[in-house]
Parts: structure tokens; sequence; C-alpha cells
């Protein structure tokens, strides 16, 4: 029995200028690292994680409660689909499946489009779930005082 589909590739192994909006909104895992704050340093211009996150990221869905107007309220919110994803690697934790498709890699075995759900994936420890803090708990004068070791850019 065929319908077809196995003649195409999956969605996710497209470059991502062939995604239409549909399958681009699907990549992404709802991780949440892309909302954790980040401070750069000034003299190397490195990129350090914080557990602090975005007053905007919802720690039961994973996802962002403001999505459609989030550049909007968050001028520096991390908006992939409209950045140079290449020029701007430091700024992705190297899980994103949006750096690792730009960069020409496969995604994750943990990745939910391809374990079928979540459970893979919090099991990896990739979701923020439970290790970080909201932003409007913290003077930004103390996101040094935050920073992680967990993710990676």
């Amino acid at each position: 029995m065929t319908d077809g589909s196995h003649n195409q590739a999956a969605f996710w192994e497209k470059p991502l200028a062939e995604l239409n909006e549909q399958e681009w909104e699907a990549l992404c895992d709802g991780c949440g690292r892309c909302c954790l704050k980040k401070l750069q340093d000034d003299e190397d211009d490195s990129i350090h994680w914080t557990g602090i996150i975005c007053r905007y990221f919802d720690e039961q869905s994973h996802r962002c409660t403001c999505y459609q107007s989030r550049s909007e309220k968050v001028p520096d919110c991390l908006n992939v689909k409209q950045m140079e994803i290449l020029a701007n690697l430091h700024w992705m934790p190297d899980t994103c499946a949006y750096r690792l498709r730009a960069e020409d890699k496969p995604l994750y075995e943990w990745h939910p489009l391809l374990a079928g759900s979540r459970d893979a994936m919090i099991k990896a420890g990739i979701t923020v779930g439970g290790r970080v803090l909201s932003e409007e708990y913290v003077h930004p004068d103390g996101f040094e005082e935050h920073l992680i070791r967990w993710v990676k850019s």
C-alpha cells in the first residue's frame, strides 16, 4: 500500500527556505531555550545563558503567551523567522531545530517530530521546565547571578 508520501523527504529535512508556514511552526520543539535571557560579554562578544526566562513564556504549554506580538512587546526577542540564522548562530541554542537545519544537520532523535511526542525531549533534559525563573522576579542587575551551563550556543 502506498500513498505517495514515502517518496517525499520529511518536511523537517527540507531547507528552511522551502518550508511553508505550518511546517516552519511545527519545526519548533517548544523547549523554551530561545526564550532564556542571554548576556553578551563586552570584551569578546561571547554569549552567556541565564536561567531567567521571558515573562511571556508559559512553562505549562511551553509556548509564548504573546507569540503574534512578541517582537513589539519584547524588542530583543529572538524572532528566528525574521533573523539571518547563519549570521546569528551564537544567539541560538545548539539543540535548536532551526539552527540545525540552517547548518544542514539532522534533528536530534528526541525531537518530537521524530520521537512522536515530547517525552523523549523531556527525558533528555532539553526543556526548560522546572529550571527557570521568570524575568519578572529578577532585577536586571542580578542576571549575572543566574548564569547556567546546561545550554550552549
